[in-house]
């Protein structure tokens, strides 16, 4: 699907008309140096200089921008040997979520936390300066096994045969950010461009792709971290564990060398998740509505890529104006949440995200459902 206001080398699946702003912005990243090819994706939605639901391919240039800072932030699933039904009863509801908020904080700080051991690999492999090997050793150290806050989350999930799932959303945490506006400044010295950029054969494009890699192996490790913390809640207040032989894991925010249109191109996913033939992928609604586990389709227009999930509406500061609690309230209806924090999560509310089901239909030649899952339970921070 072409924009006629866009270059030819730019390829659109949109669940709706493109925004003003998102055209700008594709616009100039379509047109920057070295851009061989650009995949926007139903969920696409501004997000600084570079928009969220993009691939993007090149021959040579890396651009930070066109990966963002929260790197390797992806999302896992995982299916227990339970049904959900232990979940209809509030009071193990209740318990689960005041569980799941001393196992898996929104955040933790090193000056009053004691800091958990990282895996080995991560420890093997020092990062490409002191500064920030040294905050790996203290912030990624303490943050692991710790949400984020914004649409990251931890859901308790039903199939359509009542089986209960496990997925979670949550990335690198405060060292991807690091990492990632470290490598920005860099290019930007370099470049002097807005959208600033590296060669991948330069020493700092070498160092940028150590440490890229580094922090998406940090937010697996994390999500795999909060997986276990979770499987203990469930195990002490339902008896159940997890199927881990279940699971199925995929990132959004990375760049990888992969083989298109017949050439070695560097692609750039910033809220996109990889769909080659039948990959297995997560595409998450918003918080309240379903989500689906899906097999890809190969699309080469596409770069082999879907959309991450549903995709911001609103804006946030616009969210908070125009969605009160109740709102939140009446569109959760049925799902077991922190209500308690219903006034900060109402630009997480449904509302505030694009409906999934449109984004679905308008991405069937990407990908193709495998499984829908329900909420039946969400927590966020």
């Amino acid at each position: 699907m072409r924009d006629r206001k866009l270059p030819d080398h730019v390829s659109c699946w949109l669940a709706g008309p493109l925004p003003s702003d998102c055209r700008v912005a594709l616009q100039r990243l379509a047109t920057a140096d070295d851009v061989e090819h650009v995949a926007v994706m139903p969920d696409v939605h501004l997000v600084e200089d570079v928009c969220n639901g993009v691939a993007v391919a090149t021959t040579d240039l890396i651009y930070p921008q066109a990966v963002g800072g929260d790197i390797g932030c992806g999302i896992v699933a995982v299916a227990a040997d339970s049904t959900a039904e232990p979940l209809e009863d509030e009071s193990v509801s209740r318990k689960v979520l005041d569980r799941l908020s001393e196992r898996i904080p929104g955040n933790r700080h090193p000056a009053v936390t004691a800091a958990a051991e990282l895996p080995e690999e991560l420890v093997r492999e020092r990062l490409s300066n002191d500064r920030l090997t040294k905050l790996a050793e203290r912030d990624g150290r303490v943050q692991l096994g710790t949400l984020g806050r914004g649409n990251h989350f931890v859901e308790l999930q039903r199939d359509t045969e009542n089986r209960m799932w496990v997925m979670i959303h949550s990335g690198s945490r405060g060292i991807g950010q690091a990492i990632s506006q470290w490598h920005l400044d860099r290019a930007r010295q370099a470049s002097r461009q807005r959208l600033a950029c590296v060669s991948a054969s330069s020493d700092a494009g070498q160092q940028y792709l150590h440490d890229m890699a580094w922090a998406r192996r940090y937010a697996s490790a994390n999500r795999r971290a909060m997986l276990c913390a979770v499987e203990e809640v469930m195990r002490d207040v339902a008896s159940c564990r997890l199927d881990w032989a279940s699971l199925v894991e995929t990132d959004h925010d990375h760049l990888i060398r992969e083989q298109h249109f017949g050439r070695e191109l560097w692609i750039h996913r910033k809220g996109a998740q990889p769909a080659s033939l039948d990959q297995p992928g997560l595409i998450p609604g918003s918080m309240g509505t379903r989500s689906y586990l899906v097999r890809g389709r190969g699309c080469a227009e596409s770069l082999n890529s879907s959309s991450h999930g549903a995709g911001r509406a609103l804006p946030r500061s616009i969210a908070r104006q125009q969605i009160g609690q109740r709102q939140l309230l009446r569109e959760m209806h049925g799902v077991w949440f922190d209500d308690y924090r219903s006034d900060q999560l109402r630009d997480e509310a449904p509302s505030a995200y694009k409906d999934v089901q449109t984004v679905m239909r308008a991405q069937r030649d990407l990908t193709a459902i495998v499984r829908e899952l329900r909420p039946v339970l969400v927590y966020k921070r």
